[in-house]
């Protein structure tokens, strides 16, 4: 069952990426479904992805002027898994890419936000599920000993499908 998004479970996703620096983008390429790395330039989670990327790249060629795309997070280290899909858009005005600059980004853009090649992909959120589990040592030895006693695997953490605004 989907539910819709909340303050408080915008706060739990925008929690679960922050520290998330790598984030997997799947467009479509004609026929075929793409996936590649990309920097995440939020700094929180309120409903949109920002990404930045070259304008030239293949990718926003993909992208056109508002496409659907899937966005992934990973962090095994503490057991966090959020799918994002939503719309997506490259956005080139100046103050969208000064907003979202981190320094970093110098190493992709040495010319900084005056790079002419430099756009934003900017994705408007719809649609998000997440998993979290516990990730301590001891939680995942329990869940072992019950799997093995019981034969019923374990069932520590949440997973929520939710409708975005």
């Amino acid at each position: 069952m989907t539910k819709t998004a909340d303050a408080a479970t915008l706060e739990k996703l925008s929690g679960m990426i922050k520290d998330i620096q790598t984030a997997m983008l799947t467009s479509e390429d004609g026929p075929h479904l793409r996936a590649r790395p990309m920097v995440a330039a939020q700094k929180e989670f309120t409903g949109e992805l920002y990404f930045y990327t070259h304008a030239s790249a293949h990718k926003v060629a993909e992208v056109g002027a508002k496409e659907r795309v899937g966005v992934t997070y990973s962090d095994s280290h503490h057991q966090n898994y959020i799918s994002f899909s939503g719309l997506a858009e490259v956005v080139r005005e100046k103050a969208e890419i000064q907003a979202h600059w981190g320094e970093a980004m110098r190493t992709w853009f040495p010319k900084g936000v005056d790079d002419p090649d430099i756009a934003i992909l900017k994705v408007h959120v719809d649609q998000a599920e997440y998993w979290d589990a516990p990730s301590s040592t001891m939680l995942h030895l329990y869940g072992y000993v019950k799997a093995v006693a019981t034969g019923e695997p374990p069932h520590p953490g949440g997973n929520e499908k939710l409708t975005v605004a």
